[in-house]
């Protein structure tokens, strides 16, 4: 079986919280990391997402040791929206 990694990089301008995730998370940049593996059955190459992992620092670590969460893509796209989006101030 064939599998890939697709390595993405998102920043947030706000602190911000992930559904899975049981703590905000401060602003800052993001390492996210996609795995597919190939459907091989298929006469084209096409890929299914299998996992979504965010690197976060963490907790009580100072942001000097990383931790690795899965995440539901759709849930970053949530998160990504509401940073983006004017706050009520």
């Amino acid at each position: 079986m064939t599998v890939r990694s697709r390595r993405e990089v998102v920043t947030f301008n706000h602190p911000f919280r992930i559904k899975g995730i049981d703590r905000q998370l401060p602003a800052g940049v993001y390492e996210v990391i996609t795995d597919e593996e190939m459907i091989e059955s298929l006469w084209f190459a096409a890929f299914r997402r299998v996992a979504t992992v965010i690197k976060v620092p963490a907790e009580g670590s100072g942001n000097l040791m990383m931790q690795d969460i899965s995440i539901s893509p759709a849930d970053l796209s949530d998160a990504q929206r509401t940073d983006a989006s004017p706050s009520d101030s």
